[in-house]
């Protein structure tokens, strides 16, 4: 199995480097899909410019690892998924159009099915949109492929193979074996309650396949991350660290750990500088004065509008950079600290006390306080 795993995430993405790591891909595969994928236009853009100047490198990154990954003497793909997260704006669903129709390109099994899932009616039309558009723009893929408005549904005329695309639910992604699925924005999918059992399908699904995968593209929540959301960027943490060897190729642009997490007002994060590092498509759809006017416009609102701007575009978890997501109190205790203060004295010194026990659970200690009041001063004592 090929090691996924990025350790030095941070520094790369400071020195914003790739975040998919050194990998031992077979050259001419994924040199072919870039080159696919390169040939593309971007069908809304004036000029309708071709995806080799229009594309953020990026994810060309993601289309040459997870088309390099295939072996084409055995058909078995070594990475048989990849995790993105990356901010609103970055391009994600027309890119998402031209990984798929790359991989429809790059498909070698008769009447293959791909799908393209959006959580909602409106970006599953905006995908199939985008990659219709794609192939309107160039001459041979319009002779190549037969596109079905109706139906959301491209086919290759060669191969037979089909691309559908989809909106999330359960009755529709029950039963289909495809070759390869995109699912875009699994954030908004985070308390759904069939979301588990749907990707449990889909995965169930791709095993027929020695070449299928499974691509998701979502940005972060903005509330905390909860679901089969919250599992599923979990594992992709945990392979990018090395705690857990597995065939998802994470790929998740967020903040190092001392700007996520900066305690300083304002923190880190908040200044523009930094933007950068969890915006790849920065010069390209998202322009940085932009964005600047449009944060400060938010940020005069409110909490909530903060925290909405802040996940959708820097991938700040709400709980970790926002805060929001635990006990106030907190913030109290390290300030309220008394070096060497013990039950006995706390006594002494008290006026009044109060005990608190918290019975705990399975995955906590039970806990127990003594609270006082001194005497005189009428400061709290714990």
């Amino acid at each position: 199995m090929w090691s996924l795993a990025c350790p030095d995430w941070e520094a790369r993405i400071r020195e914003g480097r790739s975040l998919v790591p050194e990998l031992p891909l077979f050259r001419e595969e994924g040199g072919l899909a870039t080159e696919f994928f390169d040939g593309l236009h971007l069908p809304d853009v004036p000029g309708q410019p071709l995806l080799r100047e229009a594309a953020g490198e990026w994810f060309r990154d993601i289309v040459r690892a997870l088309f390099g990954a295939r072996d084409p003497e055995t058909n078995e793909r070594h990475i048989r998924e990849v995790f993105a997260l990356v901010g609103k704006g970055n391009s994600k669903t027309s890119y998402g159009a031209g990984l798929m129709l790359t991989a429809l390109l790059m498909n070698t099994r008769p009447r293959g099915e791909y799908l393209f899932v959006g959580p909602t009616q409106a970006i599953a039309d905006l995908a199939f949109s985008q990659a219709a558009g794609m192939i309107e723009c160039d001459r041979e893929l319009t002779k190549r492929f037969q596109v079905r408005e109706h139906l959301k549904e491209i086919t290759d005329r060669v191969s037979r193979a089909k691309l559908k695309v989809k909106t999330f639910a359960l009755d529709i992604l029950t039963g289909p074996r495809p070759v390869g699925v995109l699912l875009d924005e699994l954030h908004i999918l985070g308390t759904h309650p069939d979301t588990s059992k749907v990707l449990r399908q889909i995965r169930g699904g791709l095993e027929k396949s020695t070449e299928g995968f499974l691509v998701i593209i979502t940005t972060q929540s903005d509330r905390p991350p909860v679901g089969a959301f919250r599992d599923e960027l979990n594992m992709a943490r945990a392979i990018r660290d090395g705690r857990f060897a597995g065939r998802m190729l994470p790929v998740l642009y967020e903040f190092p750990d001392d700007i996520a997490r900066d305690q300083a007002r304002p923190p880190a994060w908040q200044d523009p500088s930094t933007w950068h590092m969890v915006m790849p498509n920065l010069g390209r759809s998202l322009r940085l004065d932009s964005l600047v006017h449009d944060w400060e416009a938010e940020r005069v609102k409110g909490e909530h509008a903060i925290q909405v701007w802040a996940s959708q575009h820097l991938n700040i978890e709400i709980g970790v950079g926002l805060k929001t997501d635990r006990w106030r109190g907190a913030d109290y205790w390290a300030p309220a600290t008394e070096e060497g203060l013990d039950l006995a004295a706390l006594l002494e010194r008290s006026e009044v006390v109060c005990i608190g026990i918290d019975g705990g659970g399975l995955d906590d200690l039970l806990g127990f306080a003594v609270l006082g009041r001194e005497t005189g001063t009428r400061r709290w004592l714990l």
